[in-house]
């Protein structure tokens, strides 16, 4: 994907993100950038640990011990109006 670029065209594109963010904001934009890659990287690790504590064929299972539907069931519907009339004392 990236196997085109050459030094050339990676130096451009660092020139064009210094006018686009300015030079006092790149610690702050860098700082933000490598925490979020840290957050999705620890993300992506538990979610390997959880899919290797279920079997193979438990992997619908839910994690909480709670058993699953396999579709949600509809609220009750309202009760319908009767025909007949209250009668009056």
């Amino acid at each position: 994907m990236l196997g085109g670029l050459t030094g050339w065209h990676l130096l451009i594109i660092l020139a064009v993100i210094l006018l686009l963010f300015g030079a006092p904001k790149l610690p702050g934009l860098a700082r933000s950038i490598g925490q979020s890659m840290r957050i999705f990287k620890g993300e992506v690790n538990e979610m390997k640990k959880d899919g290797e504590k279920t079997a193979p064929g438990d992997a619908a299972a839910p994690v909480d011990g709670t058993q699953a539907s396999a579709a949600p069931t509809p609220p009750p519907a309202p009760a319908a109006p009767s025909s007949e009339s209250p009668t009056k004392p």
